[in-house]
């Protein structure tokens, strides 16, 4: 089965990650078949200034807006 290796900004909570951990578990026993047991996800968390996107480091662009 599947490796699937997530690369997010830094900050995400446990709780997050976990439910993500689920739910691509859920999509890929359901789409290919066998067990939860036999999928593997690895997080990785990149801090901002270790991202670039077009050429600017997202810890240059606005803070993202605050959650409702």
């Amino acid at each position: 089965m599947p490796a699937i290796h997530v690369e997010l900004f830094e900050g995400r909570t446990v709780e997050q990650k976990r439910a993500l951990a689920q739910a691509l578990t859920d999509a890929v026993v359901k789409t290919l078949g066998g067990s939860p047991e036999a999928v593997d996800i690895v997080f990785r968390d990149v801090a901002r200034h270790d991202w670039a996107t077009g050429g600017t480091l997202w810890s240059d662009r606005a803070p993202p807006a605050p959650k409702p």
